[in-house]
C-alpha cells in the first residue's frame, strides 16, 4: 500500500527565495534517499506564508528506511543546517495519507 507523507510549512514570506533553494536542493536528495518526490509548492495567490510538499513510499517500512537513510546523507543534513541557520521554516507538519483514486491523464 501506498503511502504519501504531506508536509505542510509556514514559512517567512519575507524568505520565499530561500525556501525556494532549500525545496530544489531536496530534488535529487530525496530520491537519493529512497522517496518518490512528487514536488513542492510555494503559494501563489491568497495566504503567502503556507507552501507543500508531498513525497510518496512504498509503505511505512520504507518511509523509515528512508529517514535513515536521510540522516545520514551529507546533502540532506547541509539542506537541513541551511534552514535552521536561516529560519525561514517557522514549522512543519505531516500528514501520511494512502490513495482512494488516482488521476486519469
Amino acid at each position: 500500500m501506498t503511502v504519501t507523507c504531506a508536509i505542510r510549512y509556514v514559512i517567512d514570506p519575507f524568505q520565499r527565495d530561500a525556501f525556494e533553494a532549500y525545496a530544489r536542493n531536496w530534488l535529487t536528495i530525496i530520491p537519493a534517499c529512497g522517496g518518490d518526490l512528487l514536488g513542492y509548492w510555494l503559494p501563489h495567490e491568497g495566504t503567502n506564508n503556507i507552501a507543500h510538499a508531498l513525497i510518496s513510499f512504498e509503505n511505512l517500512a520504507a518511509y523509515e528506511a528512508y529517514r535513515a537513510r536521510l540522516k545520514t546523507d551529507s546533502a540532506g543534513a547541509a539542506n537541513f543546517a541551511m534552514a535552521q541557520e536561516k529560519r525561514f521554516i517557522l514549522s512543519e507538519e505531516r500528514t501520511f495519507l494512502t490513495p482512494v483514486t488516482a488521476a486519469r491523464g
